[in-house]
């Protein structure tokens, strides 16, 4: 352990455990055997770091949450500490907020965000920049690439793959009247449902079980499973090709 950095006498290291410089790492963190931390790292209070884990430099782990006085879906609460599982790879510049769990061998990449209330199943890919709003659960064997936003009170059932530059949406009021509040919903996509690049999710809706979404379609109704669907606003154009269902593979 490197003495530039700061170690509460709480905190529970592991065996074979590398910490870099200037890291810090709070009270009753408790981290596994194997892990490398790099510098300038932030493990808050309460933390769960499993073993064989690598986070890299100026990253955070379990970051409270900041409330706007105007903020609709960030809540006043008591989170539980972050967890972190097993054999998980967190790149640079990462974010992982209090209340957040993450499943084992999970990868999240640089600048990547995941806010409180946020659960993300094993083996998924969470890209560099992707930034997923809290109350959302991402399933098992998941690809999330670069720039990815999730919006918040949406679900991904496992292996979902989203291509870069995706956007989702949870306000059919864009932010007016205080009738919204009663009615905001992110977007669910069924096991298996694929997104193209740059598509856009309207809020509420819900991607069938293995359609795909093709590039820069808006998606403003619920999409039939198994059908490839395209356009503006998104309309179904063919069956999905057999020999790329999940049942396939």
């Amino acid at each position: 352990m490197d003495k530039l950095s700061y170690i509460s006498e709480r905190a529970r290291i592991g065996i074979a455990t590398t910490v870099g410089r200037f890291t810090v790492i709070d009270d009753d963190v408790s981290i596994g055997d194997g892990c490398v931390i790099g510098n300038n790292v932030v493990i808050h209070a309460g933390s769960r770091i499993g073993s064989n884990v690598r986070i890299d430099d100026g990253t955070v782990i379990g970051k409270q949450p900041m409330k706007a006085a105007n903020s609709a879906t960030t809540k006043e609460q008591e989170l539980a500490p972050a967890s972190i599982s097993d054999n998980c790879i967190i790149g640079t510049g990462v974010v992982i907020y209090a209340g957040s769990q993450i499943g084992n061998k999970v990868l999240v990449a640089d600048l990547a965000t995941i806010r409180e209330n946020v659960t993300v199943g094993d083996f998924t890919i969470v890209g560099r920049c992707v930034a997923i709003e809290n109350f959302c659960k991402i399933g098992s064997y998941c690809k999330l690439e670069t720039n990815v936003y999730i919006t918040a009170y949406s679900e991904l059932e496992d292996r979902v793959f989203v291509a870069p530059c995706v956007a989702t949406s949870n306000d059919n009021f864009v932010g007016r009247t205080k009738e919204r509040f009663k009615h905001f919903k992110g977007v669910t996509i069924k096991k298996g449902g694929r997104i193209g690049v740059n598509a856009t999710i309207l809020p509420g809706k819900v991607i069938g079980e293995d359609t795909l979404v093709a590039a820069g379609a808006l998606v403003s109704k619920d999409t039939p499973p198994r059908k490839i669907v395209a356009g503006v606003p998104a309309k179904p154009f063919r069956d999905v090709p057999p020999e790329q269902l999940l049942e396939n593979q």
